[in-house]
């Protein structure tokens, strides 16, 4: 019997690892009657309105309630299959899954969950996942940064300062910093993690700097975690890290307060981001 042996490339055919890709801000589009008919319905079941383990009315009933085709209906279903929010079978109807098996972190879930439940307790989960994830992530990158990752901060980094204090030309900067922090880790399971973890940070950003002078505060501290980084200082870099965080909490309250107590003529935080959530 022939033993074929296949050798290994040589070195300089080996493909590099491909960055993974970001995740949308969206994963339907409203624009079709299907997407419009999910967003409709998923709406109904984070808010409660369709409990866990009760049955969505028929197709028939519901495509003559929602004034749609049975076919726009059914791609409806497919998508809040795929987010974990209902359970279809053949005879037996669509029927909405727990709330623990939701998909949370998919992007139009959180935009569901921040216009249904009280923004207060989404800031307070957004902000306990950071602080789970990033502190470590900023330690590793300090220890493990190449020479390519300071170039990736730094260039985030300027793109802060260029921006200021005006918040819409903040959000892309912030981050590309964030996420390039993640990448920096070289932890293979980090960065998918970072992809997934987007739109959150996303809301969480635009909520932060929605403040009167959030962003142009945050400049500084950001200065310090790319310092430390560049250090190798793995434990500055953590507990800057972690200062960061607790004062974009307080950014993001003072946010809140804003749009209760403030200037009634300005803009209303959670509106800003919900409509940017919503129609991106």
């Amino acid at each position: 019997m022939t033993v074929l042996l296949i050798e290994p490339p040589p070195p300089e055919e080996v493909m590099p690892r491909a960055k993974p890709p970001t995740r949308p801000d969206r994963t339907f589009s409203r624009s079709s009657v299907h997407g419009q008919v999910a967003h409709e319905i998923g709406l109904k079941i984070v808010r409660g309105e369709l409990a866990p383990g009760s049955f969505l009315p028929t197709e028939e009933e519901l495509s003559v309630r929602l004034g749609v085709s049975r076919t726009a209906l059914r791609e409806a279903i497919k998508l809040m299959a795929a987010k974990g929010l209902v359970q279809s079978r053949r005879k037996a109807g669509t029927r909405v899954r727990p709330r623990s098996e939701w998909n949370m972190l998919d992007p139009d879930m959180l935009a569901w969950q921040l216009a249904a439940a009280p923004v207060e307790r989404f800031i307070k989960d957004l902000f306990e996942l950071r602080l789970m994830i990033e502190p470590q992530g900023a330690r590793l990158a300090a220890l493990r940064r190449t020479d390519e990752d300071l170039v990736r901060l730094n260039d985030a980094y300027a793109g802060l300062a260029a921006a200021g204090n005006d918040a819409d030309r903040w959000e892309e900067p912030d981050m590309r910093f964030h996420q390039s922090l993640l990448s920096a880790t070289h932890n293979e399971l980090m960065e998918p993690l970072g992809a997934l973890i987007e739109t959150a940070l996303a809301m969480g950003f635009r909520l932060s700097n929605a403040t009167p002078g959030g962003p142009r505060h945050a400049l500084e501290m950001h200065k310090s975690i790319l310092d430390a980084v560049a250090a190798g200082d793995g434990d500055g870099a953590y507990r800057r890290m972690v200062e960061l965080l607790d004062n974009t909490m307080v950014d993001v309250t003072r946010a809140l307060d804003w749009a209760r107590t403030g200037d009634p003529s300005a803009p209303d935080p959670v509106k800003t981001v919900m409509s940017a959530a919503l129609h991106r």
